[in-house]
């Protein structure tokens, strides 16, 4: 079974504020990111080390966007998003 058979996928738009390296100007940029939830049940054809991993599954999302262009028209360079992470783990709700 594969990992992919734990987690609902979507993708989703979220806004952060960035710095443009080039011109110092802060703004706000949406970023793609890939939400992975974890199931509420496991599939029906899983064995005991399916199970062992689904227990320690946890929903995350993972950042798509790793570049940016500067919002201020005198700029418009295009930048990379540093400083804000990667893979980022979900509270449970």
């Amino acid at each position: 079974m594969e990992e992919r058979d734990f987690f609902d996928e979507r993708s989703e738009q979220r806004k952060h504020t960035l710095t443009c390296p080039h011109c110092g100007k802060a703004e706000e940029y949406e970023l793609g990111w890939l939400v992975r939830r974890k199931k509420n049940a496991l599939p029906r054809h899983a064995d005991d080390r399916d199970r062992a991993r689904f227990a320690k599954a946890q929903s995350y999302m993972v950042r798509k966007d790793d570049m940016a262009a500067c919002k201020n028209i005198r700029c418009r360079k295009r930048f990379e998003v540093t400083g804000l992470q990667s893979v980022a783990f979900l509270q449970s709700a």
